[in-house]
């Protein structure tokens, strides 16, 4: 709460002090530069918490006076504080997985990596599975798929499965095809490719339906494996300012788990989780009970995943016309229009929020057209349909997302991540729909920000990096990648506050800083609105706060600025210090 000129601040403390809590206020930020995200507000110095909630903004004048003596004060010393950093499409249980596999983002060649598989296998006893992700051939020397050949050679006592960086093509060796039982007679599924050569034989290289082929002969994780996984993922999240995620496509023993993690109160993020549209059991028991909405204050499951077609970088993105780099070539749709249909009209019916991944130009209309006839027979509803990435999308639908309500929830860092070949992919003209942000901005939609991790880095502020620039970590290109499609620095951060917050049915309690919403907050060395962008490639986040309890802090304060020790605050009565009650999370000292 902020009181205009025209009403006395005494009048305006009185107001607030009878609505307090007998208990008093639990937490007071002050001493730095507070953005709100309402529109009507213009930045505050000062907040209370209480419950976990926002009691109040506005002036140290106006706030100071709600302190007990319980009531503990953080001196932000400057920083600045937005609503938490939401990312709306991030696979979390794959992230912790990833934390523990081999890294081949940023890998030049199969050769290698293979060195780095050589490596691993010399650690695990025979037989043992060799896992990896981020392989990615549009940044090796020579930009085609990779085959098994080098893995066999590198560890031929071990099945190696390495994920490509987009989540949509596997590459294995031929210890992992025979553990698999694929064969030459093998055929690829509907929505599918196994990479073959001149005499059939797989290659080793399977793409979007395809790699189920080879999952199904995964050993399946422990229970321990899984939250380990999960735990380590979230204390991650927790340390780069993320408050909340949305989680896409995921399986009924990942829910369970995040719900007992929750119980045991070690679950220190907001969950909104997306049901694997692909598991027909999941979908019954879900649909038949209903959404789970807040649970606890942190798990909420009302959405379900489901796939238009495949990814742009291994060709599988489903393209009105043919890949400009590879004639007669138009992608894959991976789930048939008819049955997709199908699902998203019982998914409205359940009460449930569909979100579809769709990425090229015809991936993106055939939703849409399915979208447009669906939500035409819904009465008096709030559907909010989601289109997961968005990231082709042919000019004359553009202004359909706006004029039917489809949100398109896209990743910043995709386009910086994929303009080094983007326009190989789709040729001078249609590159022109692609991560067409402004475009989209112009016409009226909201742009739910995200990652897509592991696809992408964790760090929200790399996705207001991008978002603001279009350009790499290096600064290229000079002026951004089609720099007309940038958003701004408001609308970047709304990306990751209030628009996703919306594409959550959360914009009520969620992504600002008002009297009544969640004390969600995230602590920044910079302004990211007004900042020059380059800064936000070395800015630091402080302090993450989650329903009002400090989750993560750096001890280590950011070039200059005084240390934040969020276990050493400061009183509001006495101004001696005294202990801040923080979650069990570990902090990086």
């Amino acid at each position: 709460m902020r009181f205009s000129d025209s009403i006395p601040i005494w009048f305006g403390l009185l107001i607030i002090l009878a609505c307090t809590p007998r208990s008093g206020v639990d937490l007071i930020l002050t001493g730095g530069t507070i953005l709100t995200m309402d529109r009507h507000l213009a930045p505050v110095e000062a907040l209370a918490i209480v419950d976990g909630r926002i009691l109040a903004v506005g002036s140290e004048d106006e706030i100071l006076p709600l302190a007990n003596w319980k009531t503990k004060r953080i001196d932000l010393k400057g920083a600045v504080v937005v609503p938490g950093l939401t990312d709306s499409h991030f696979h979390l249980l794959a992230f912790g997985r990833s934390l523990e596999q081999l890294k081949l983002v940023g890998t030049n060649s199969p050769e290698e990596i293979a060195d780095l598989v050589v490596a691993k296998a010399r650690d695990l006893p025979s037989g043992t599975w060799i896992r990896g992700r981020g392989w990615d051939q549009n940044n090796w020397e020579v930009q085609t798929f990779p085959t098994g050949t080098i893995l066999d050679e590198a560890a031929p006592e071990h099945p190696v499965v390495l994920t490509r960086i987009d989540g949509h093509a596997i590459w294995v060796n031929s210890r992992a095809l025979t553990l698999a039982g694929i064969t030459s007679e093998t055929p690829a599924p509907e929505g599918g490719a196994i990479i073959r050569d001149e005499n059939n034989k797989p290659t080793g290289v399977f793409i979007d339906n395809a790699t189920a082929l080879i999952r199904e002969a995964l050993p399946k994780p422990e229970k321990d494996d899984i939250r380990r996984w999960l735990l380590g993922a979230v204390r991650r999240c927790n340390k780069v300012g993320l408050t909340e995620i949305h989680d896409p496509g995921v399986e009924g023993t990942t829910l369970g788990i995040i719900r007992e993690l929750v119980d045991e109160g070690l679950f220190t993020l907001r969950y909104y989780g997306m049901l694997d549209g692909g598991d027909a059991a999941l979908l019954e028991q879900y649909f038949s009970n209903g959404p789970v909405l807040n649970y606890s204050g942190y798990m909420t499951i009302r959405a379900v995943k489901f796939y238009a077609d495949g990814a742009l970088g291994s060709r599988g993105a489903a393209l009105l016309s043919p890949y400009s780099d590879d004639p007669g070539n138009r992608g894959l749709v991976v789930t048939p229009p008819d049955e997709l249909e199908a699902l998203v009209k019982r998914t409205f019916q359940a009460g449930f929020q569909p979100c579809i991944h769709a990425i090229g130009d015809r991936g993106n209309r055939l939703t849409l057209d399915i979208y447009e006839r669906t939500t035409a027979q819904l009465k008096d509803q709030d559907p909010r349909p989601r289109i997961e990435h968005a990231q082709v999308i042919a000019h004359r639908d553009i202004r359909r997302f706006a004029r039917l309500g489809v949100l398109p929830a896209m990743q910043p860092s995709h386009a910086t991540s994929d303009m080094y070949w983007a326009e190989d992919r789709l040729g001078p003209e249609r590159v022109r729909g692609a991560y067409a942000w402004r475009q989209l901005l112009n016409s009226g939609s909201i742009i739910p920000g995200g990652s897509d991790c592991p696809v992408e880095r964790e760090e929200p502020l790399l996705q207001l990096y991008a978002a603001r620039t279009r350009q790499d970590t290096s600064g290229r290109p000079t002026g951004g990648w089609y720099p007309g499609e940038r958003m701004g620095g408001p609308e970047a951060l709304k990306a990751m506050t209030t628009w996703s917050a919306y594409a959550a049915f959360e914009d009520t309690t969620r992504g600002k800083i008002l009297a009544g919403y969640d004390a969600d907050l995230t602590v920044l060395s910079v302004n990211p609105v007004n900042c020059d962008p380059q800064a936000l490639l070395n800015a630091r986040v402080l302090m993450t706060i989650v329903a009002g309890q400090v989750v993560w802090h750096d001890k280590k304060g950011f070039h200059g600025l005084p240390t934040m020790d969020a276990s050493r605050v400061i009183d509001v009565n006495d101004n001696t210090s005294s202990t801040l009650p923080t979650s069990s999370v570990d902090n990086d000292s």
